[in-house]
C-alpha cells in the first residue's frame, strides 16, 4: 500500500454524491483504488472477500441481509457483487432510515441485473473509477486545467512546461495507473503489477466473472490481438481471424469473451460521436478499440519500456490510450464523456469531450510535434463542416466547439494563431 493517500478525482464526487443519495456504488477495474478511496469516507467496513469471514457473511446475506448493514454510517460494503441480495436490502434500508450518505458499495465486476429486484433509482448513485491519471499519480504537474480551458476563453497557457520526457511517458504507460505500483522500490517491481493483473485476468477472473470456464490460452491470444489493434476501429471479424491463426475461437465464443472482459472493466472501447454534419451513412459508428489502462495492452504484447523507446509507431497508439484514460478521469469530474469522430472521408478526431450543458471540445492526440500541423488541419476541417451544415439551416443550428486542443508528449504548452491549444499531457489536470 502507498504510505500516504494520494488524492483521487473521484473523492470530491463521492463526497457530493453522499450528500445527495442514500448510497453510492463505485465501479471500476480491480486494483484501481476503489476500496482505499471509499474507506477514506466510510466509518465502518464490511469486506465480503475476507477469507476468514466470507462464508459466514454470505450465509447471513441469504438468511437476513439486513444484519450485514449494521454499523456506523457511511458503511462500506466492499465487493458487494458477491452477495447481490444486499442491493435490495440497502434500498429498503435507505427507505426506512430516510436519510442520505448511508452506504458506499464497491465492485470490480458488472452484476447480472436480473438478480436485483429494484434498480435503486433515486437512492443509489453510480460512480466510475479508473486507474490513476498522470495528475493523480503526481506525474503531471497539472499547470493546465481542462475545466478552465472550457470556462475561460482567455485562459493563457503559453509557456507552461511539462516535466515529463518521452522516456517518462513510456514508463508510465508500461507501469499503468495502478496505485500499488507507485509504492514499489524498483522500476522492475513497478512493471510487474500490470503483468500480474493481466495474468490474473487470463487465469482466473475471466472464468469467475460469470461462472463460465474459459481457456487461458484463448484469452491470452484475444487480448494480444486486441492490443495489436489498440486505437483503431478494426472489425471484430479481423480480430477473430487473427486469434484463429493461433487457436480456435468461434464467433459466438469471441463475443462471450469480450462481454466477460467488459464486465471486468479490462477493455473499454471508445464510442463514436455522431453529429449531424454529414449524412449518417458517412459517419463511422464502430467503437474504437481501447483498454481501461494502457499497461494492459503493453503487458498483453509482452513489450517493455526499452522496446517501445525504439518503436515510436507502436507507442503512438499506446500513448493515445494513456491520454484517453486521463481524459476519462478528468471528464468524469466535469460531468462529461469521451468519444471520437471519424467519417468515410477519413477525417478523424481522436477524442471528443461532451459536457452535459452542451459544450464540447475536439481533441487530437499526437506524440510528437511533427504531427501537430496535420492534427490542427483535422480539427479545423470539422469546424468548417459544422459551419457548412449550419448554412443550410434556418433553426436548430449546430453548436461550434468550445475548445480545440492537441494533447502531445512534448514539453511546452502554447496557443496557436488559429486558437488551437497545444498541451503536453504532463501539464494537464481536470
Amino acid at each position: 500500500m502507498i504510505s500516504t493517500y494520494l488524492i483521487r478525482n473521484i473523492d470530491s464526487q463521492l463526497e457530493m454524491y453522499l450528500e445527495a443519495f442514500g448510497a453510492v456504488l463505485i465501479t471500476g477495474p480491480k486494483w484501481c483504488g476503489k476500496t482505499t478511496s471509499a474507506s477514506m469516507k466510510a466509518k465502518s467496513i464490511l469486506r465480503l472477500q475476507d477469507p476468514d469471514k466470507s462464508q459466514g457473511y454470505l450465509l447471513t446475506a441469504q438468511t437476513k441481509p439486513s444484519l450485514l448493514l449494521e454499523g456506523e454510517k457511511p458503511r462500506l460494503i466492499d465487493e458487494w457483487q458477491m452477495a447481490p441480495v444486499l442491493w435490495d436490502a440497502i434500498r429498503t434500508s435507505i427507505d426506512n432510515l430516510n436519510t442520505d450518505g448511508l452506504y458506499i458499495l464497491t465492485g470490480s465486476t458488472v452484476v447480472d441485473e436480473s438478480k436485483i429486484m429494484h434498480s435503486g433509482t433515486g437512492r443509489i448513485a453510480r460512480l466510475k473509477m479508473y486507474p490513476m491519471s498522470l495528475f493523480e499519480s503526481k506525474e503531471s504537474n497539472g499547470v493546465v486545467s481542462l475545466r478552465q480551458l472550457l470556462d475561460d476563453k482567455n485562459y493563457n497557457i503559453d509557456g507552461f512546461k511539462s516535466n515529463l520526457t518521452i522516456e517518462d511517458l513510456i514508463f508510465a504507460s508500461c507501469r499503468g495507473g495502478w496505485p500499488s505500483s507507485l509504492s514499489k522500490k524498483t522500476e522492475s517491481a513497478k512493471l510487474l503489477v500490470a503483468k500480474s493483473y493481466l495474468e490474473n485476468i487470463i487465469q482466473t477472473d475471466i472464468s469467475t466473472v460469470d461462472g463460465k470456464k474459459r481457456e487461458p490460452i484463448k484469452v491470452q491470444q484475444l487480448l494480444k490481438s486486441y492490443a495489436r489493434n489498440i486505437g483503431t476501429i478494426t472489425l471484430n471479424k479481423t480480430i477473430i481471424d487473427d486469434v484463429n491463426a493461433n487457436v480456435s475461437l468461434s464467433e459466438s465464443a469471441f463475443y462471450e469473451y469480450i462481454n466477460a472482459l467488459n464486465k471486468l472493466y479490462v477493455i473499454e472501447d471508445l464510442p463514436a460521436w455522431n453529429p449531424s454534419i454529414r449524412s449518417k451513412t458517412s459517419i463511422r459508428s464502430s467503437n474504437k478499440k481501447m483498454f481501461i489502462d494502457p499497461s494492459i495492452a503493453v503487458a498483453a504484447l509482452g513489450l517493455t519500456p526499452q522496446v517501445l523507446s525504439q518503436d515510436f509507431e507502436t507507442f503512438g497508439f499506446i500513448f493515445e490510450n494513456l491520454c484517453v484514460r486521463d481524459l476519462k478521469v478528468y471528464a468524469s469530474s466535469l460531468g462529461g464523456r469521451i468519444s471520437y469522430y471519424r467519417d468515410r472521408m477519413n477525417l478523424e478526431v481522436d477524442a471528443v469531450l461532451n459536457l452535459e450543458d452542451g459544450r464540447f471540445a475536439l481533441i487530437e492526440i499526437k506524440l510528437g510535434s511533427k504531427q501537430i500541423e496535420e492534427a490542427a488541419k483535422h480539427l479545423l476541417e470539422v469546424v468548417n463542416l459544422i459551419r457548412k451544415a449550419n448554412e443550410s439551416r434556418t433553426s436548430h443550428k449546430l453548436k461550434e466547439p468550445d475548445l480545440l486542443m492537441i494533447i502531445t508528449g512534448g514539453e511546452m504548452a502554447y496557443t496557436r494563431e488559429d486558437g488551437i491549444k497545444i498541451i503536453p499531457i504532463g501539464c494537464l489536470k481536470d
